[in-house]
């Protein structure tokens, strides 16, 4: 596959999206101007670890659905248990049976929690909690972690970003943040804000492990101030262990958010937690209530990826797959001289990667030539989050192609300048106060 990839329709597709749906994507992420110029491939399938465009170009998927599909596109099992259900109906009137026994089911998946409640996307269960942690405390302030970059569309937290347009001013000054891994720092806020504060939400491992005793200490401090602690486990759940970082460190949170790779691409999410601040939900708080949480079939989706996980020993499949990538392309970045501007960072099942420029800055210019060489040979990689449909092979095979890409990063490097092997404009971060 040249550099050239055939994106005639994929291009033409993205100017008809463009022209009907606000920024061309119904997710931020995943806009055209997050790839190179005239390189953003419109989908039109998947299966296991590959995708296909509307040209007919073919991928290794990497990151796929911004973490969500995590056995791989199209998987057997749960494409099985969906159209079990779809014949059998998709919503009713009053509960189905299929929600008692995908509450049971994920309660024994996630034993630290007492209780849970379903929705479709992450925002809806991070948005509960919140409300939830202000009903039982009565108190007003949000602590956000502020060394990570999301946790909700909604006003507490999109007001606190460049595109916080549309949020008023009041409302945004209702969230404060604090520091990863710094209990003095978030001891001095609480005390700050002494009795303010209702809950403390972070995610609880990014990059690495969280300090020694960080998550015990922070769970003693919220406890000692009055305080909610929330862990969002978008992005640990399922991926650091079925029940989360939460079921790896030992540490238990008041409340917890549970997403993306539980429904393996179906929209389904979870909020759960301790019994006595879930039951506020029931009469006195407005916690949760919409149409489409029960679905049938996206709660079935979450019971065959959650059987699937404890069968298949899926967790630790993505780690095995992950170190083998990262090894790799550590490996192959040293050998070729830009072991300091290519990157790998992350947990082994959740792997990121950093352009860096020849002073060792952040660079979406190098980003580009970086993603536009992983397009031409054919690895569509916004991240090195794997997904367990990917083999040993594939892993190789993208090792080959990255080693192709940082050919081309050293000679960028030697000329001190990217721009011409970046094809048109750098890349743009999703979170950019202008266009």
């Amino acid at each position: 596959m040249g550099e050239d990839l055939p994106l005639a329709r994929s291009r033409a597709a993205s100017e008809r999206l463009r022209a009907l749906v606000p920024g061309g994507a119904h997710t931020y992420a995943k806009g055209a101007e997050q790839w190179p110029e005239g390189m953003a491939p419109v989908i039109s399938h998947g299966h296991g670890a590959r995708v296909w465009d509307v040209d007919g170009n073919e991928y290794l998927e990497y990151g796929a659905g911004l973490r969500s599909v995590s056995l791989g596109h199209a998987h057997p099992r749960v494409v099985e248990a969906v159209r079990g259900e779809l014949a059998r109906g998709a919503n009713f009137v009053r509960p189905s049976a299929v929600e008692l026994e995908a509450a049971e089911q994920f309660l024994a998946t996630v034993p630290t929690a007492e209780m849970v409640k379903f929705a479709k996307n992450g925002s809806d269960v991070t948005t509960a909690a919140v409300r939830l942690a202000r009903a039982a405390t009565g108190r007003p302030l949000v602590a956000v972690c502020a060394d990570q970059p999301f946790f909700s569309t909604d006003d507490w937290f999109i007001g606190t970003t460049p595109l916080a347009a549309g949020v008023p001013g009041p409302v945004a000054e209702l969230t404060v943040s604090f520091p990863y891994g710094d209990l003095a720092a978030t001891d001095e806020l609480l005390r700050r804000h002494d009795g303010r504060v209702a809950c403390l939400i972070l995610e609880p491992a990014t990059q690495t492990d969280p300090p020694a005793g960080y998550l015990a200490g922070l769970r003693e401090l919220a406890h000692r101030h009055g305080c909610v602690l929330v862990f969002d486990e978008m992005i640990t759940g399922f991926r650091w262990s079925e029940a989360g970082a939460q079921g790896v460190y030992g540490v238990t949170p008041d409340l917890s958010t549970f997403g993306k790779a539980l429904g393996n691409g179906f929209a389904v999410s979870a909020l759960a937690g301790r019994r006595d601040l879930m039951e506020l939900g029931a009469e006195h708080v407005f916690l949760l209530s919409s149409t489409h949480g029960a679905e049938t079939h996206s709660l079935a989706a979450a019971m065959a990826v959650q059987r699937t996980y404890a069968e298949e020993g899926i967790t630790a499949r993505l780690h095995a797959l992950g170190e083998r990538l990262a090894d790799g392309v550590r490996a192959v970045a040293e050998g070729l001289g830009v072991e300091d501007h290519v990157l790998v960072r992350g947990r082994a099942s959740n792997l990121v990667f950093a352009t860096l420029d020849e002073e060792l800055a952040p660079s979406q210019s190098y980003r580009t030539l970086f993603l536009r060489h992983l397009l031409a040979g054919g690895v569509l990689a916004p991240s090195f989050v794997v997904s367990a449909a990917l083999t040993e092979d594939d892993i190789d095979r993208t090792v080959d192609v990255v080693a192709q890409a940082c050919t081309v990063y050293r000679k960028a490097l030697d000329a001190r300048d990217p721009s011409p092997w970046m094809g048109g404009r750098p890349v743009r971060p999703v979170f950019r106060r202008h266009a």
